[in-house]
């Protein structure tokens, strides 16, 4: 996501660095890019015009105009404001409320709502310890409430027995009422949604939320609708009264214009961003982390995070004893490739290092995650004895491998160099993590 917008500022930001001199002319022409950037990512055109003035007000100043570094200074101010438009700072999700805490998402046919529903259960689930209870409400499209059971069987959590045709504001006052009697203290209600916003889907959620009371009203907004999010947000909005927002399909060719308007024409902050089909790809959305990641500077801290949710930190202390001595194993590279994508897909990760997004921009990083599938097969397809010792790995045992992974002997040799290749560079980064050069946790 982002990708063209990020393109046009690093633009923009390249010409002030090839001049001499900053001046109010060099500064008007650095902000009309900026605006033409975000009107062509689909951003509200209030938004833009907001945006653009106060940039130019601050560009205009005199720290910026005397500075020796004057992409550096608007590089700063663009990204304070970006920051501030998407909302300043990470807002927590509210849950002080007696349980079961009600939660009712609502949003379009098709932005992604029971997915959300399933994400939001497992994260509140496994991160902070709740007992979800989740309500099928969506009575109408056919397969909905067999979707969201999947998905809460898959999750572990129960999904209280809805069938088709129903009375849905009935059957969340019941959903209620089981939760309240079975020990659940959260209670999530996943709603019907249609084509765009009518009066009787409103008045249907008017009905539920008055008979439920739910302490948050989530609006799912699936990030490739651009500015039309804007005005869905607002309809929803002026009738229900919105707590927050979750930015579905950001992994997408999202040109970002929901991201970046949402927040300032609603007020509701963004809590949570989808990041891709899988169940854990829910993640708290950081304003400033994004704004970093849209400007190309890369999101170290989330990708620390990432790590360190599927690599603790015994198995880091573990992993660079191996190197030391020397004992890094096949089944050790391949626990690694596991790990990595566990942690989502290469082409996201790359572009939370700094300086990264420019060298990946246009590449086919689903050749990437083809070899990497293609080397975990590979591994896969040898002995116990042959990943602990690659020594033993002849001519014949080759050829076996190849077979099995479908795969050629010269794909085999050249893993394998590779691998030869990056168990030295390991090693070496080791040391480095040893001396204190590397987070804990972090997969090496």
């Amino acid at each position: 996501m982002f990708d063209t917008l990020s393109e046009k500022f690093d633009q923009t930001i390249r010409k002030l660095r090839g001049v001499g001199k900053i001046t109010e002319r060099n500064i008007e022409d650095a902000v009309r890019d900026v605006r033409l950037a975000l009107l062509e990512a689909d951003v509200h055109f209030q938004v833009v015009k907001d945006f653009t003035d106060h940039v130019r007000a601050q560009a205009l100043g005199q720290e910026v105009l005397a500075s020796l570094t004057p992409e550096q200074q608007f590089l700063k101010i663009v990204k304070a404001e970006l920051t501030a438009l998407m909302g300043s700072q990470a807002t927590p999700l509210n849950l002080s409320a007696p349980p079961p805490v009600a939660i009712m998402l609502v949003g379009l046919q098709g932005s992604g709502k029971t997915t959300a529903v399933g994400k939001l259960a497992r994260l509140l689930k496994t991160e902070h310890k709740r007992n979800p209870y989740l309500v099928p409400a969506d009575v109408y499209r056919p397969a909905a409430i067999e979707q969201l059971t999947t998905l809460a069987n898959q999750v572990g959590c129960p999904a209280h027995p809805s069938q088709e045709g129903t009375d849905p504001v009935a059957l969340c006052r019941d959903a209620l009422s089981f939760a309240k009697n079975h020990g659940h203290d959260i209670l999530l209600i996943d709603t019907a949604g249609r084509l765009h916003i009518d009066d009787a889907l409103m008045e249907e959620l008017e009905r539920i939320k008055a008979a439920v009371q739910p302490h948050q009203i989530l609006l799912v907004v699936d990030a490739m609708t651009g500015q039309d999010a804007v005005n869905v947000a607002n309809g929803f909005h002026g009738r229900l009264g919105l707590s927050g927002v979750v930015l579905t399909k950001l992994d997408g060719d999202a040109r970002g214009g929901a991201a970046l308007s949402v927040r300032a024409v609603t007020g509701a902050p963004i809590l949570f961003a989808g990041t891709g089909e899988k169940l854990d790809a829910l993640e708290v959305f950081h304003p400033d982390r994004m704004a970093t990641r849209i400007l190309g500077m890369g999101d170290m801290l989330t990708l620390i995070e990432k790590a360190e949710r599927v690599y603790d930190q015994e198995q880091a202390v573990a992993l660079q004893k191996k190197l030391r001595r020397n004992e890094f194993t096949l089944a050790d590279f391949r626990d690694q490739l596991r790990a990595v994508r566990q942690m989502g897909s290469m082409g996201d990760l790359l572009s939370m290092i700094p300086g990264m997004k420019k060298f990946t921009r246009g590449l086919d990083m689903s050749s990437a995650e083809g070899e990497l599938k293609q080397v975990e097969a590979i591994i896969n397809s040898m002995t116990n004895e042959e990943r602990r010792n690659h020594l033993i790995l002849n001519g014949s045992r080759r050829q076996r491998i190849a077979r099995g992974s479908g795969t050629t002997v010269a794909d085999v040799n050249r893993f394998l160099k590779q691998f030869l290749q990056t168990k030295k560079m390991m090693k070496q980064m080791s040391k480095f993590a040893g001396r204190g050069g590397a987070p804990h946790g972090f997969p090496m």
